[in-house]
């Protein structure tokens, strides 16, 4: 469990915080391509770190992220007009360009004080896409992000989000945790067309007491769950999880890898990025549309929002006559709001000095002694956190068969590094 004082230092991560600090060291998803289709389209509200902001695409086609809220009267420039390289606020005619920088107040044309005031503003660039924007000092910006799913043609990838209704770090533990999949996706492993048939499933199932394996990676962890297979062998599946909040979920047989990122949008919501790719091949239009239509590790949403249809609101649309039957192990459609809901259900905030953890939390426990770590080097000594550094997104999850008597690592490093154009390790 952790104490109270390090649950608040790594839940919080708004301006000023530590691990506020500590997040805005990374490029982070912002907004998906398909936000901000064309020249002077209408701006887009972004809350990231407790940040109101807003994105814009100039008549040139220029990617920016500013603040929310016009320097005059604090007036919304959502409501502004985006023309001729830049946004007008609706209120006064104040005019802003991408970079933030005021570029005309009509009421005082002639003074140059427009010269004088400009926004807070951050990168905005398109890759994979996903629209990054990096928040930190522009002195130490980081290179762009290099995982594997961003760097693959657009029809080798999908990509989706979601609002996630809690903090941020309860998320991303439970894309950790890969014991509960024996039980609570038990009944969607087989029926989900971006799963079913693949010969893996029947290891989850028919062993519900992996044991989990963690070695630490330079950009994080590698998590190794082994569940037994035949003739005395082993079946590993490797989750590597990337500093601080991304995790790539192993494959099933020739089926897509998929993987989260989940970024805070405030203190008590997230969102969850959601990323299918396939390192060979393009996506077959079958797979597609199932993920359009919420299968996988994607879902089906509130119309014109990234809210999921099924919400805390309605219950998750809980079928009880579907868990009993067996049918849904929880009674929710879905892997993605089948862990949402859980993880929602823990509160805002999970207070994580009332748990009673396990052998099978040792993902949880060395990721929380990381980010600790990670969080203590930075502000101390200006340590630069695991993660930041490209080289740290060369990695990829893994399924694989070993013999009783391997460790997953080294057996399977080879597996676990992402080399575009080359198969992945899957059963």
């Amino acid at each position: 469990m952790l104490k109270r004082e390090q649950n608040e230092l790594l839940t919080r991560t708004g301006p000023g915080t530590a691990m506020g600090q500590m997040f805005r060291s990374y490029w982070l998803p912002a907004l998906l391509e398909e936000e901000l289709p064309e020249n002077d389209c209408p701006p887009v509200r972004v809350q990231l770190l407790g940040e109101r902001l807003l994105a814009l695409r100039d008549s040139g086609g220029r990617l920016g992220l500013i603040e929310e809220f016009c320097a005059h009267r604090r007036t919304s420039l959502w409501f502004g007009r985006n023309e001729e390289g830049g946004i007008r606020c609706a209120y006064h005619g104040w005019k802003y360009d991408v970079t933030g920088q005021c570029v005309e107040v009509p009421s005082e044309a002639e003074s140059g004080f427009c010269k004088r005031i400009k926004l807070t503003s951050y990168p905005l660039i398109a890759r994979g896409g996903i629209l990054w924007t990096y928040m930190g000092p522009p002195e130490k910006q980081p290179p762009l992000p290099e995982y594997e799913f961003a760097l693959v043609t657009s029809e080798q990838r999908f990509v989706s989000k979601r609002l996630q209704e809690c903090n941020w770090l309860q998320a991303l533990e439970g894309g950790i945790d890969s014991s509960h999949v024996s039980f609570l996706h038990r009944a969607t492993l087989n029926t989900d067309p971006l799963f079913k048939g693949a010969r893996s499933n029947q290891y989850n199932l028919d062993d519900a007491q992996p044991h989990f394996e963690v070695v630490e990676a330079p950009g994080g962890l590698f998590v190794g769950a082994r569940r037994k297979a035949e003739n005395g062998n082993w079946y590993w599946r490797v989750t590597p999880w990337v500093m601080p909040c991304v995790t790539i979920v192993p494959p099933r047989s020739d089926y897509p890898v998929h993987g989260h990122f989940w970024i805070p949008i405030d203190d008590e919501n997230c969102w969850a990025w959601s990323f299918d790719y396939h390192p060979t091949r393009a996506l077959t239009k079958a797979e597609v549309a199932a993920m359009r239509d919420g299968h996988g590790v994607h879902v089906k949403y509130v119309s014109g929002t990234y809210r999921p249809r099924a919400n805390k609101d309605n219950d998750y649309l809980m079928d009880r006559t579907a868990q009993k039957a067996g049918r849904s192990f929880s009674g929710i459609e879905g892997i993605s709001m089948q862990d949402a809901s859980l993880q929602e259900s823990m509160g805002p905030i999970v207070d994580r000095s009332r748990e009673n953890l396990v052998s099978t939390d040792n993902g949880i426990i060395m990721a929380r002694n990381r980010l600790l770590a990670a969080v203590k080097a930075l502000i101390e000594q200006g340590t630069v956190p695991p993660g930041v550094d490209p080289m740290h997104h060369h990695v990829r999850s893994a399924a694989v068969i070993l013999p009783d008597a391997k460790a997953f690592l080294p057996a399977a490093a080879e597996a676990l590094t992402a080399r575009l154009g080359m198969p992945h390790a899957s059963v």
